[in-house]
């Protein structure tokens, strides 16, 4: 559970692929009628990026950073952390709603009407209850890389029927999708990364 970011460079194409993959089983009986299961409960994220160009003259050394980073990574085996520049804040975004004994509340993101889980929040910059701001001692928020990721906990219990809600930040977990990164060098000390795929984690 690396909490090592995805690298920013100056290269990033505008053509920017983002796929959610869900997992279901689907039964067909004779008669043509299906059953249909849901076994997850959120989706994982593709994402497959375009670097037009990669610098690797000294000063930039961009080509450098990325291979780098996926050697880092070893390929598929190590999480990462990726920011999407369209997907990253929430203001006042719904948590949860209290009833006078649980502490502990997973944090959420809400985008087109679904909500999933977010796993990796970075900076919360405030949380309500009942639509009033509460001081920073008052509640704790666990990040990426700890034991129980993407938690918020209250020091005292919220009220039965208090709406819990949060400004915040946040990030994807994710791995390569595979343990192999092609580059292409298409002038002097110039590559391009023409895919450049991961996957969110869970």
């Amino acid at each position: 559970m690396s909490t090592a970011a995805f690298p920013t460079l100056m290269g990033l194409g505008w053509n920017v692929k983002r796929s959610p993959e869900w997992s279901s089983r689907v039964q067909t009986a004779v008669s043509g009628k299906e059953t249909r299961i849901a076994l997850w409960s959120y989706p994982r994220w593709h994402w497959d990026l375009t670097f037009d160009f990669l610098r690797s003259d000294a000063v930039n050394a961009e080509f450098q950073a990325l291979a780098g980073f996926f050697n880092a990574r070893q390929g598929q085996f190590d999480s990462f952390l990726y920011t999407d520049a369209d997907d990253n804040s929430v203001m006042g975004q719904a948590i949860g709603t209290g009833d006078g004994a649980t502490l502990a509340f997973p944090m959420a993101r809400s985008f087109g009407g679904f909500t999933e889980p977010m796993l990796a929040p970075a900076t919360v910059w405030a949380v309500y209850l009942g639509g009033v701001a509460q001081s920073v001692g008052s509640w704790s928020v666990s990040t990426w890389g700890s034991t129980t990721p993407g938690i918020l906990t209250f020091v005292t219990a919220p009220g039965a029927g208090v709406a819990i809600a949060a400004d915040f930040s946040f990030a994807f977990p994710c791995r390569f999708e595979a343990d192999t990164l092609d580059f292409e060098k298409f002038m002097n000390q110039i590559w391009s990364g023409k895919s450049v795929k991961f996957i969110s984690v869970k």
